[in-house]
This record gives C-alpha cells, sequence and structure tokens, in this order.
C-alpha cells in the first residue's frame, strides 16, 4: 500500500527510517512512500496527492493518507481527477498521527505508536454487512401547541405532506386549510422511520374538518372560552351555546359528540410538547423532539426537510438463538440484552406469553426427558430499524448469542493485535489502548492534541496539557459499548498494559452501567491473576471543559501486563475468545489465585451450589440450560455440571422446582483451569433397585415418595402395591402376568 505522509510543516518529529523499519516487522504492513518528504500536503502538495491517486489506480489496495486535516478535500480530488479509480473502485484510507501523538509533549518518543496507528490503518476493510432499509413518503406529524405546529409546518410544507396535531387549546391555527388539522391527546405512537402508527382521542366540540374559522364561535362566546385555536376550554366553558347557535350551518360544534379515537400512519414525526413522547436514549429514526427549544426545532426542520426517500443503515448485529440464554421452557433467564438497549429495539419472544413468575412444583411442561439436549426456548427478537448499533448487546451477552458485526469481532480482534504487535516491534512499551467514538470521541481527542499544541510553552506544573501521551493508542469505534469483555481480556493477554473506555455524552446511562460492570469483572479476574495496577478504566469527558481532566486521566502511571504476549487471533465466538485469553493469562500470571470471586452483576463465569437436602434429582434443571454446563448421568441417578460452560443465566434456579440451586460467580482456576473443564457431581442418590429385575429406574427418595401418594389408590393395593417398585417395563409385565389383580376401571 502506497502512503503518504507528511510532517505538517515540520511541527511532527517523525523518524522515518525507524517507522519503515517497524512496518517492514509488521505482516501485511507496507512503508512505500513513507521515505518522500512532505511538509504541506493539505494544500500546497496536493498535486502529490493526485499523482499518487492515478499511479495506484489500477492496485487493488487503498492509498493511504497518513493526516486527516483535508480528508473531505481529497475524497472529492480523487473522485475528480482523471485517471485515478474513484472511490467507488478503490477508496483512500486515512489516519490521524498529528493531534493523536505527533503534537503531544513526548512525540519524539511516539515513533512506535505511529507505526502502529499506520499499520492498522493499513489493514483491509472489515467484511461488508447487510443493510436495513427504509422507505419515507415525507408524511409528516407535528404534535404541540396551535402556534408552534403552524410556524414548523411553514418550514417544512415546501418538502413534506405535513399534518397537525393540536394537543392544547390556545395559540392561533392559520385561517386557511393548508394542512390537515387535528385535536386532541396523543394516546399512541409506535414504530419508525417510514413507518409509525399515531393514535390519539379527539373529545373537543369543535371538530377542525368542519370548522371554516370564521371566527363567529369566537365572537359569540362570553366566557372567551374559545380562541384563535378553534377548540372550547371546558374549563371556561359555562354551558351558554351560543357558538353551537352561530356555526348551524356548519356544523362543526357539537358537545354531544362522543370522544373519538383515531389512528393513521406516518413516515416522520415532529414533537414539540416540552416533554418527549420516547424517553429512551434513542428515539426511533425519523422522530424528532424539539420542545421549545428554538435551536433545536431549527436543526429538527433540516433534518426533516432531507428524510424523503429511501435509506440504508448496516444491519449492526448477528443473533444465534441456539446460544441464548434468555429462557427456556417459559421460565426467564437472562435479560442482559433487554435490560441494556438504549433504543428499545430488543423484546422477549412473543412465545413466552403467559410465562410463569413463580416456582413450578413438579415437572415443567414441555421440559426434556433427564439427560435429553436442551429444547429450543423462546429467545429475543431485535427490531433492526430500532437499532442504533451501540453494540451494548453483545457485550453484556454472557454466551455469545448477539455479536456486533460492524465491524465483527475477528476483524476488532485483527486491529487490536495489529496495533499492539506493531507497537511492541517498535520498540513501545506498557501500551495502553483508549477506546473511544468515531464521533464526540474523536473530536475530544483532536481537541486535546491540538490544546496540547498551542500551550506547547506552559509546562505542565502550570496548567499546560501533556496530549495524547506517546505510549497511548487510539481505537476509534463505531460505537464505545461494542467492544466488551473478551476482546478487553484477549488484548491484556497480547500485551496491552491497560484498557482504557472514554465516554461523552454520546452514551446512554445504561451502557456507562454496563461497561462499568464488566470491566468490574475484568478487573477481578485480572486482579485475581496476580496482575497489579488498575488494567480497565471509564474516562468521562463530555466536551473541552474537561480536557485537563482527560489529559490528567491518560498520564495514569501502567498496570502489571503479561511477560510474553499472545499471538492469537479473536475468534468469532465470544466464549471461545475468553477461554484463549484466559488460558494466556493463567499461563503468565503472577500469582494466580485458585478461585476468583466475581461481581454478580454481568458476571459470564461461575459455579452452582445445589441444596442436596432439597434436591430431588427430578433434573428439570438439565433440560433447562441452554449451555450444556448440567447433565445427567444414564447409570446412576447424579447430577453433573461443567463448570466452563455456564453463563450464569439462572434459568436453571428459576426452573427447579425446590428452589435448591443458587448461582456462584466465580472464575475456577484449579489444576491449571483443567477442572473447569471437567464435569463433577453436584448432587447423587442411592439409586432404586427394581424388586423385579433389579434394574436401577430411579431415587430412593423419588419412589418412596410415589409410594406415599399412590399407596392409597385402588389400582396398586395388596400385590399390586408392589408394581410401584418396579420399573416400567416390568410393571407392564406384571399386569399381563397377573390381570385379575387390577380393575380397568381402577386405573
Amino acid at each position: 500500500m502506497k502512503m503518504l505522509l507528511c510532517d505538517c510543516n515540520r511541527t511532527m518529529p517523525l523518524d522515518r527510517p525507524a517507522l519503515a523499519k517497524a512496518l517492514a516487522q509488521t505482516p501485511g504492513a507496507s512503508a512505500e512512500g513513507i521515505d518522500t518528504p512532505l511538509s504541506g500536503l493539505c494544500r500546497r502538495e496536493a498535486g502529490q496527492f493526485q499523482r499518487a491517486a492515478v499511479a495506484t489506480a489500477g492496485q487493488a489496495e487503498p492509498l493511504l493518507v497518513a493526516c486527516t486535516q483535508e480528508s473531505r478535500l481529497f475524497t472529492e480530488l480523487n473522485a475528480a481527477t482523471e485517471g485515478s479509480a474513484g472511490p467507488d473502485v478503490r477508496p483512500i484510507h486515512f489516519v490521524n498521527l498529528r493531534e493523536t501523538g505527533g503534537w503531544s509533549r513526548d512525540a519524539a518518543q511516539a515513533t512506535p505508536k505511529l507505526a502502529a496507528l499506520i499499520a492498522a490503518a493499513q489493514l483491509p476493510d472489515a467484511e461488508p454487512v447487510g443493510t436495513v432499509g427504509y422507505h419515507s413518503a415525507g408524511r409528516c406529524l407535528v404534535i404541540g401547541g396551535a402556534e408552534a405546529a403552524e410556524r414548523a409546518a411553514a418550514l417544512l410544507a415546501d418538502k413534506l405532506q405535513v399534518s397537525l396535531l393540536v394537543t392544547q387549546p390556545g395559540g392561533a391555527l392559520a385561517q386557511q386549510h393548508q394542512h390537515a388539522v387535528h385535536s386532541g391527546q396523543l394516546t399512541g405512537l409506535t414504530g419508525h422511520l417510514g413507518r409509525f402508527e399515531a393514535s390519539w382521542t379527539t373529545s373537543n366540540p369543535i371538530d377542525l374538518d368542519l370548522c371554516t374559522r370564521c371566527n363567529a364561535c369566537v365572537d359569540a362566546c362570553p366566557e372567551g372560552a374559545i380562541d384563535f385555536s378553534y377548540q372550547v376550554d371546558l374549563a371556561l366553558c359555562k354551558n351558554h351555546r351560543d357558538c353551537v347557535r352561530v356555526c348551524e350551518a356548519a356544523g362543526a360544534i357539537d358537545f354531544q359528540r362522543e370522544p373519538v379515537t383515531v389512528s393513521e400512519t406516518f413516515d416522520l414525526v415532529l414533537d414539540l410538547r416540552p416533554q418527549p413522547h420516547f424517553t429512551q436514549h434513542q428515539p426511533p429514526q425519523g422522530y424528532l423532539h424539539a420542545g421549545g427549544d428554538e435551536r433545536r426545532l431549527m436543526a429538527a426542520v433540516l433534518d426533516l426537510r432531507e428524510r424523503v426517500g429511501d435509506f440504508e443503515k448496516p444491519r449492526f448485529f448477528q443473533y444465534r438463538q441456539s446460544l441464548c440464554a434468555h429462557s427456556r421452557n417459559q421460565q426467564t433467564g437472562c435479560t442482559a440484552c433487554i435490560d441494556v438497549c438504549s433504543a428499545r429495539a430488543i423484546r422477549s419472544d412473543a412465545s413466552l406469553k403467559g410465562k410463569r413468575t413463580g416456582k413450578s412444583r413438579g415437572p415443567v411442561p414441555g421440559a426434556p426427558a433427564p439427560g435429553a439436549p436442551a429444547g429450543q426456548g423462546g429467545g429475543v427478537v431485535v427490531d433492526p430499524h430500532l437499532c442504533v448499533g451501540c453494540g451494548a448487546c453483545s457485550t453484556v451477552c454472557p454466551s455469545g448469542a448477539m455479536s456486533f458485526a460492524y465491524p465483527g469481532p475477528v476483524d476488532q480482534g485483527r486491529r487490536l493485535r495489529t496495533l499492539l504487535q506493531t507497537y511492541a516491534r517498535a520498540g513501545g512499551r506498557d501500551a495502553a489502548l483508549l477506546l473511544h467514538s468515531e464521533g464526540a470521541g474523536a473530536r475530544l481527542i483532536d481537541e486535546l492534541g491540538r490544546a496540547a499544541r498551542s500551550d506547547r510553552r506552559a509546562t505542565l506544573a502550570q496548567g499546560g496539557l501533556h496530549g495524547v501521551p506517546a505510549r497511548v493508542l487510539p481505537v476509534a469505534l463505531w460505537h464505545t459499548a461494542s467492544v466488551g469483555l473478551d476482546l478487553w481480556l484477549a488484548a491484556k493477554a497480547q500485551g496491552a498494559s491497560q484498557v482504557w473506555v472514554l465516554l461523552t455524552d454520546e452514551e446512554a446511562p445504561e451502557y456507562r452501567d454496563a461497561l462499568a460492570a464488566q470491566m468490574a469483572v475484568a478487573n477481578a479476574v485480572l486482579t485475581g491473576l496476580g496482575y497489579a495496577g488498575e488494567h480497565l478504566r471509564l474516562i468521562e469527558a463530555r466536551d473541552a471543559r474537561d480536557l485537563a481532566a482527560l489529559d490528567a486521566a491518560l498520564r495514569a502511571a501502567p498496570a502489571k501486563t503479561v511477560a510474553r504476549p499472545a499471538s492469537f487471533a479473536a475468534q468469532g465466538d465470544k466464549r471461545g475468545t475468553l477461554d484463549l485469553a484466559l488460558d494466556h493469562l493463567l499461563a503468565q500470571a503472577p500469582v494466580p489465585a485458585e478461585t476468583i470471586p466475581l461481581p454478580a452483576a454481568g458476571a459470564p463465569f461461575g459455579s452452582l451450589q445445589v441444596d442436596t437436602a432439597a434436591c430431588t434429582l427430578c433434573l428439570s434443571c438439565v433440560g433447562a440450560c441452554p449451555a450444556g454446563a448440567l447433565a445427567d448421568n444414564p447409570d446412576k441417578p447424579q447430577l453433573r455440571f461443567i463448570e466452563k460452560n455456564c453463563v450464569q443465566c439462572g434459568l436453571c434456579a428459576t426452573t427447579c422446582p425446590e428452589s435448591a440451586i443458587t448461582l456462584q460467580p466465580r472464575l475456577w482456576l484449579a489444576d491449571g483451569g483443567k477442572a473447569r473443564a471437567a464435569a463433577r457431581v453436584l448432587h447423587e442418590v442411592e439409586p432404586f433397585a427394581c424388586v423385579r429385575c433389579g434394574k436401577p429406574f430411579g431415587t430412593l427418595r423419588a419412589i418412596e415418595g410415589m409410594i406415599a401418594k399412590l399407596g392409597g389408590h385402588p389400582a396398586f393395593q395388596g400385590a399390586a402395591a408392589q408394581r410401584l417398585k418396579m420399573c416400567g417395563d416390568c410393571r407392564v409385565i406384571d399386569i399381563h402376568t397377573n390381570p385379575n389383580e387390577v380393575k380397568i376401571t381402577d386405573l
């Protein structure tokens, strides 16, 4: 891959030979063009870019520009330059070296980081994902007071088909019927861009469809209960009904009219009421709330005017129900993805309707036979039109049933590994990964780099900023919540000293809580393995006012890391990546504990405690387990457990009719971690042998209970009582051998 590298008018101390050497040692990376001295690429040397675009037009690999200052200009030049491949054939890759390290106070030591950023930028594009489509014909519902709604409608009417829903008396409607106007209280609003379903109840005596806006009722009302919104303020009305008399010709006023519920579909919704209808952090696409804020109103108007036509967005997630631990046999287990979704795009599968909320008593209807594979339970349903691509569902999912696809864990893991390996090969030490969003997070890091450059004469003691340190590797993500425990621990195993996640106002409160819970688990694991220091941390910064705090946070002391970094690749399976990371971290651990207690919130590993006095070995838990962690023994009455498979979903505990199971979040590392993968017995009892053939067919306790319950039944009296102590085969044989001892009517 050819690269254009600029030192930005000699403000960045680039060591080109060292960069070339580091990239030459990185598989798949290229140093072509790194020796070309450029200092004014953004404008003065733009011709150099055009020549490079033409020269590499026939190559399969993209051109890399190691600067983002003029990314828009270069993209346009690539499309306009004759002989270039054009953006549709071979897009340009850009990487920011200036603000992320070239302008920091230790920029002279940043060569390993710059080499790592360049190598990561040269990776091939991630596999494309599917798309989700929207179609909008421009039908827009404006909800609010009369004057505000009319004003917004005037700004939208030339581009959209506008309808108004006036939700309160007061203000003034336009005299002309320029839009469809409704009145009433909104009772329901669901859907998304191109498919909103709005419902409202109208109970006002004045029908706005019939109203001619002649103002006769306004003049006739002695209490002034009718204004130019053409609605009756029933709190002021004294039942004179003069308005009805003067409106006789139009017939728009009827105090006897029954309330009517109306439902209509719209493509877009503009909500001008003080409180939004959708209270979640991420409202549906096509819904905008402006309230009474003038700036938000204008931004919403500009946005809505462009929402006509066909639109696409990536399908951000992949879901495998076979791995899902949400429910089995109408019992609910893990709800992590539903709880964390800030867009309310995930719901429980409809098959869970009528699920039992209490403990069952006796066999679970529809449960698989003991020892049989767990049946398919109700999973979750994700509405791709509501999904905003935060990826938090994949981060909190303990089983890997939900995974982020933009990019997927394999591509994202390859990127993190390339950063860490290139950094280490170039001589870098104590690498800290700084995960941030491509939007607000990237802008904040750029602001920090520019601020550090502008006050470089001030010392740190005087309040000057350091900038992004040489050991900190910024990693831009579509969303910070999309990378979680598996890739964090993989990065630690691959040599990262720390993993930090930068949070801004973009992140919903649910994401902060989920990331904090997952980090608590990761830190507990690493501390339990004997790695000293704070390994993972959330760094919160809203805007430029927090630059000083961000700058200080990035200068934290390194944490203990592995002596020999791992080289494994991240897997598409979350649990597979976790196993690889844990195995390497354990092998390199300074002082590993045999058992590491984990926080209950978000723990994906753990054991079970079984109250053997209460457990009847009905094995309902075996049929409920979605991960194959629980199993029976076909040869004897046993409940066996493989701890490595357990995802702590709790389905076994909610299914158990005796409430005999308790979750125990932990990471068990006995025998070098091998004990986790071996089946062990949680509970066993003495089998009951058939009194006829001697074959074990149940437990002593279960047979004794059955005898106590059925001993008084007419079918099991006298010699026939022995049938309760026989296996199923012998019971049938005995009935046919001694038919006179049982009456059909007794059965």
